[in-house]
């Protein structure tokens, strides 16, 4: 637990573009929910109120940040149908059992043409490549499963999102960053890989 928030110290610029990397893809307005909601580094800065999560430890920090946090996972969320207008997990589909099942519940839980933000490290970009080689010596990544975007597409799609736009940043090695990084338009270049999904609307 204490590892996992000193991350966040020692990264501060790293964090901080990622952050920023999400907040353009998410809503401006509406009511939201981050799934893996973690320690609330995330969800408080972008005034996202409730979470789910399902460590005890991590629970009770959100709650410091002013996060209502519920116990659960992803494949099985804590929710009603078509509660929230928005939804958003941030490196939370590598610790997932069952990434499809994950989508699936995300896409239940939000109304129609609602939005699905998912923030994640590409497995092909060099960060992600990093993590991979030293998978076992790293405290948060050793049971980690690494997804490519072309994998996130595909279950996204698989799930029934459509009009997928993406953000991307972190060009370099995370110790060479001093500084917020510039966020740009697509994938393929940035470690760190934010795609919004929308749920279509309903059809007569």
């Amino acid at each position: 637990m204490d590892k996992y928030e000193e991350w966040f110290e020692k990264n501060m610029f790293a964090y901080k573009s990622e952050l920023q990397a999400v907040r353009l893809l998410l809503p401006k307005r509406g009511a939201g929910v981050e799934i893996g909601v973690g320690t609330g580094r995330f969800a408080a800065p972008l005034g996202i109120r409730v979470g789910v999560e399902p460590s005890k430890a991590m629970r009770e920090v959100a709650q410091k940040r002013g996060i209502e946090v519920i116990d659960g996972v992803a494949e099985a969320l804590p929710f009603e149908d078509n509660l929230f207008d928005f939804a958003l997990m941030v490196t939370t589909i590598c610790f997932v059992d069952d990434i499809e099942a994950s989508f699936k519940e995300a896409s239940r839980i939000i109304k129609s043409s609602g939005f699905f933000i998912n923030g994640f490290v590409d497995r092909n970009s060099s960060l992600g490549k990093t993590y991979q080689k030293h998978k076992e010596e790293n405290v948060f990544y050793k049971i980690a499963t690494f997804y490519s975007v072309d994998e996130v597409i595909s279950y996204l799609k698989k799930v029934g999102f459509r009009n997928l736009t993406f953000t991307q940043t972190i060009f370099h090695n995370l110790d060479e960053i001093k500084e917020v990084k510039p966020i740009k338009e697509g994938y393929g270049e940035g470690s760190f890989v934010v795609v919004r999904g929308m749920k279509p609307g309903v059809t007569n």
